[in-house]
């Protein structure tokens, strides 16, 4: 059988692996974080965040039909499209180790002895296996996001240059060529990510078409490469629609054409100069002119997917982010620009202020009323200007924004060391003083790159992959959470303290140990590589440098990043495993020396190299299988389930926001409940989208008109005390929105502008209406207050879009719809009505009733709403306690949530002597989040007092002998470790006593002697051990 047929054969059967591997795994419904919104988008072709996926969108709708009408099962067809890229992803990494490992053992092609063809086989498969079951790689494969698409274009597309590579020298070689510049037009509507292997496109050419590799020469094709990249990225992909949006603008606004006239013509000019190229270079025989043509316009073609996104834009989908509807705003879109720049080449420190501001690029908007384009947002001064004095080249710790980042810089920094510069500080009349300012030195600068970025968000993240993960918590330097281990006692001890005999609160499914096995060989890979082929080693190289730390030092990173970061690192680690499987080969050139059958050294080098993708799946089986999870699913559902018709509810983040997105736009599931985001409010494009209805969910009331909210309009409002108050709402927004110069504060040049006239501000309760709406219940109406009023703090000087929104909202809705939030934390400065925030369930319900059981910013307790939801027989929580269901770390964080739900019901429920139901309220908590699942801790310690209070004293008991046995279980492992871990673990030490003096005092309260005996016998002995190490 020749070597291309078993090269086809063994790649497949690799790809079934990995295939078989990802559907076993594979989440069956909607994942936490971006996966709601992709997957909502993807079945009804609506537009998502920046800068857009609009390729993944169709081929996610494409799968989507084979759900074939069960709208529960889309997610599922959308998260088996990413399984299936990811198992081609294995097949072309298959194939690109073979490629690259024929051209060391197989130089005699089919002459070869049957044990190289062998070897370069195995090599295959230990990588390709490999990366199978690395990971990040293997989180992104069994979901709904872009970065298994994203993966399969980055493996294809070096596949192709390696092709390209074996027919270089035959005249249809160019067809490789574009081939490639198609896959990355189509990349671009996926993920960005793809551009990332231009450099060792460019470097492949370079080697095959110079025989003579010079340092100049090398040089040059670096700096092309390079320049490729920034070339498509910075110029081509968002150049092409600037272009369109001047003509656009030169067309209507000048020529006085109907809209989009200038887009249509922009796009004919367009056509035809790739048609003009193609001819005169067919003409002339300008193969590389031609060539180069002809990639543009397969960029071109690949890139044309975003079309579906204006397209769908001016259909006004329900779920429209930006709402690029055309080239002008499509621009603003592709760009990201409601995310910010960041400093790369030169920028300030984190602790400089600005001096002075240039003006940026303004903004306009269609005036459909004058046909024309307006600038809605001048962008006058929104550029800042920074001392010289403050700024650096390469900045690192630029963002002082939060004070979160600058601890952190300041980790980095000895104080001693900094270097006191003289800056300008404006006097506020148009001149400036000077003063003296601290700054870090340009080296503390490279120690947070290279200790913070590099090490902490990348090599941890490699570490993982090749090493062992810790556990799946996410780290931010602490000793106990998301580090690298490797299982192997003596290295993780001395970095970590004790890693074995673990007490249950630090035992984790996401960990895993690989024993430096996968990392050992990927080294034996490159450095075998690098001897054997140094030109093919340093392609792989640039793959693995460009798609990882090349990425670290553009995105910039702050602290404190909202979650892990490792899956944008993929291709990295996809370079690495192209190192594993070549390192098979530097195993089997040893055995070669001890054995004189060079076919048997080759299997059982094969043997033993293949136990690293075997213990790579056995350790990461269970923190990867996702098979019976539903935990977004549920979260969404129970956020809407109980929601009175019509009702709205006021969102935060991801969240508690793509989940109901998922449940309402795929399954279909309470329509009738507008969502809308607080956060995205704050644009322009959202507040009009509020303003219309979707599906069954009218719109929302607002008396402010569409155009108070445009672009640049109203942004912010500032709050200038005019009455003492209280102001009724509605008359402040009455204020706000009248024309009437009067109602306008004169600023600078003459401008006048809208202003918030009080601080002090209230609603009038129509009781009539709140009853016959049903905002509260009959059992209630007797408690219903007369007026509701508050006060916006002194600190809080603007309003923006959102806060506007929210108070015009509240203003105009007159009682005619239930309202709900799913957080206070945004909400509680602007809308200071916590007291009448009523917890029923997951979200907190407003009624113009004080809540009982009410604590500040937390609200109270809606008893029967919360009860009819979380006792509800069909109630479920992601199948969390399900023994074979590995808790996520999102859906542990949101456990937290539902957990406090529970218990403040539970309290308020023993508290009005309704005890029997108190009782069924913490078990049925209890019964979804088990302590061998979700230990018990210290924010739980008001359980067993609800249990006494309510008399189940056996209940009660049962809680304290658990959290007895826990706090004995963390005491003992933090005693084991050596002194210095010791004293890491301090304030956990204290912790875990302080809970022990709590278990003492609930038990001498409620005269539980045993217990009581018990835990003052663990304090004293534990806090005797303890005492000597910290007392010193």
């Amino acid at each position: 059988m020749s070597f291309k047929k078993l090269n086809n054969i063994v790649g497949w059967c690799v790809f079934v692996i990995a295939t078989i591997v990802y559907v076993l795994t594979l989440e069956t419904t909607v994942s936490w974080w971006d996966c709601g919104e992709y997957i909502s988008t993807a079945y009804k072709l609506q537009v998502g965040h920046p800068p857009g996926a609009p390729l993944f969108q169709m081929i996610g709708r494409f799968f989507s039909l084979f759900a074939f009408g069960d709208v529960t099962k889309v997610a599922l067809m959308i998260n088996l499209m990413s399984a299936l890229c990811s198992s081609f992803t294995i097949l072309f990494l298959f194939w690109t180790i073979t490629l690259l490992s024929k051209k060391i053992w197989m130089k005699d092609g089919e002459a070869a002895p049957m044990s190289n063809k062998f070897a370069v086989l195995a090599t295959g498969v230990v990588g390709a296996l490999a990366y199978t079951f690395s990971d990040s790689f293997w989180f992104s494969a069994v979901e709904g996001e872009v970065y298994a698409m994203s993966s399969l274009f980055t493996a294809i597309t070096f596949w192709a240059i390696l092709k390209w590579e074996e027919v270089a020298d035959e005249p249809s070689n160019y067809r490789w060529i574009i081939f490639i510049a198609y896959l990355i037009g189509l990349s671009i509507g996926v993920h960005l990510l793809n551009l990332l292997c231009i450099p060792a496109v460019v470097y492949v050419v370079y080697f095959k078409k110079y025989k003579k590799i010079t340092f100049k020469g090398f040089v040059v094709a670096g700096i092309i490469s390079v320049a490729l990249v920034g070339l498509i990225q910075v110029v081509l992909i968002p150049a092409i629609v600037s272009l369109c949006s001047k003509f656009e603008l030169f067309f209507v606004n000048v020529l006085k054409t109907p809209f989009n006239v200038g887009t249509v013509v922009y796009f004919l000019f367009l056509i035809a100069i790739i048609v003009l190229g193609i001819y005169f270079s067919n003409k002339y025989k300008k193969v590389i002119l031609n060539v180069i043509v002809l990639s543009f316009m397969f960029i071109m073609i690949g890139y044309s997917s975003f079309f579906m996104l204006v397209i769908r834009a001016n259909a006004n989908t329900p779920i429209n982010e930006n709402d690029p509807s055309e080239a002008v705003s499509m621009l603003s879109y592709l760009k990201r620009e409601q995310y910010g720049s960041w400093p790369l080449l030169r920028g300030p420190y984190y602790m400089a202020k600005p001096i002075d501001a240039n003006d940026g690029n303004p903004v306009y908007a269609r005036d459909e009323k004058n046909g024309k384009y307006v600038v809605v947002d001048d962008r006058k001064a929104t550029v800042p200007i920074y001392d010289d004095n403050l700024t650096t080249i390469f900045p690192r710790m630029w963002n002082g924004s939060k004070r979160l980042y600058t601890s952190t810089y300041e980790q980095y920094i000895d104080k001693s060391k900094m270097v006191p510069v003289t800056v300008k500080k404006p006097n506020g009349t148009g001149g400036y003083t000077t003063e003296t300012v601290m700054r870090p030195t340009f080296m503390q600068n490279l120690k947070f790159f290279f200790g913070y970025q590099c090490n902490h968000m990348y090599w941890r993240y490699f570490m993982w992959n090749f090493v062992g993960r810790q556990n799946d918590i996410q780290g931010h330097g602490e000793l106990e959470y998301g580090n690298w281990i490797s299982g192997i006692n003596f290295i993780d001890e001395a970095r970590l303290g004790k890693q074995t005999d673990l007490p249950k609160s630090m035992t984790n499914s996401g960990r895993t140990t690989f024993f430096f096995l996968p990392l050992i060989l990927g080294l034996i890979g490159l450095f075998y590589h690098i001897k054997k082929d140094i030109k093919d080693s340093w392609v792989v190289f640039l793959l693995f440098f460009m798609t990882g730390l090349a990425i670290v030092i553009y995105l910039n990173q702050t602290p404190y990043q909202p979650r892990e970061r490792d899956y944008a690192y993929a291709g990295s680690f996809y370079a690495f495993c192209i190192w594993i499987g070549i390192g098979l080969m530097g195993v089997i050139e040893l055995l070669q020396k001890l054995f004189k059958n060079k076919m048997a050294a080759a299997v059982v080098a094969f043997v033993l190299c293949l136990s690293v993708p075997t213990v790579m799946a056995a350790s990461g089986w269970e923190g990867h299988n996702r098979s019976n999870k539903t935990a977004a699913l549920d979260w969404g559902k129970n956020y809407l389930k109980n929601l009175p018709e019509n009702a709205v509810i006021i969102t935060r983040g991801d969240n508690d926001t793509f989940p109901l997105w998922y449940v309402q736009d795929v399954e279909g599931y309470r329509t009738d409940v507008r969502v809308c985001n607080y956060m995205l409010a704050s644009g322009y494009w959202y507040v009009h989208q509020m303003g219309r209805k979707q599906y069954e969910s009218e719109r929302l009331p607002l008396s402010l008109t569409p155009e108070q909210y445009d672009n640049g309009v109203n942004e912010p409002i500032l709050i200038h005390e005019v009455f003492d108050g209280p102001v009724e709402l509605k008359d402040a927004i009455e204020f706000v929105k009248s024309d009437n110069s009067r109602t306008k504060l004169t600023v600078g040049m003459g401008e006048k502008i809208n202003y918030l006239p009080a601080r002090r501000l209230k609603i009038t309760v129509d009781k009539e209406a709140v009853i016959r709406n049903g905002i509260v219940p009959a059992n209630m109406k007797d408690k219903i207050v007369d007026e509701i009023v508050w006060e916006i703090p002194a600190s809080v000087n603007y309003l923006y879009k959102n806060d506007l929104m929210l108070l015009d909202f509240f203003a105009t809705n007159n009682w005619t719809r239930s309202v709900y939030f799913t957080s206070l934390s945004d909400i509680k400065n602007i809308l200071g009505i916590d007291k009448y925030l009523h917890q029923e369930g997951l979200a907190h319900r407003f009624m113009p009733v004080e809540a009982v059981a009410y604590y500040k910013d937390a609200g109270g307790v809606f008893v029967d709403g919360s009860y009819e939801l979380l006792m509800a027989d069909d109630i479920s929580w992601g199948n969390l306690n399900d023994p074979n269901v590995a808790v996520d770390p999102e859906s542990r964080r949101s456990v937290l949530f539902v957990k406090q739900a529970y218990m403040r019901l539970a309290q308020t429920l023993v508290n009005s002597k309704r005890k029997a139901e108190a009782v069924a309220v913490l078990d049925k908590c209890l019964e979804f989040f088990p302590n061998d699942k979700i230990p018990y801790d210290i924010l739980m310690m008001t359980y067993p007092e609800i249990y006494y209070a309510a008399g189940a004293t056996d209940k009660g008991d049962a809680f304290m002998n658990t959290m007895l046995e826990n706090c004995k279980d963390n005491l003992r492992y933090y005693y084991e470790l050596e002194v210095p871990f010791i004293m890491y673990y301090r304030e956990n030490i204290y912790e875990n006593l302080a809970v022990l003096d709590k278990i003492k005092s609930i038990a001498t309260k409620y005269k539980r002697n045993d217990i009581r005996v018990e835990a003052t016998d663990a304090f004293n002995e534990e806090n005797a051990r303890f005492y000597p190490y910290f007392s010193r």
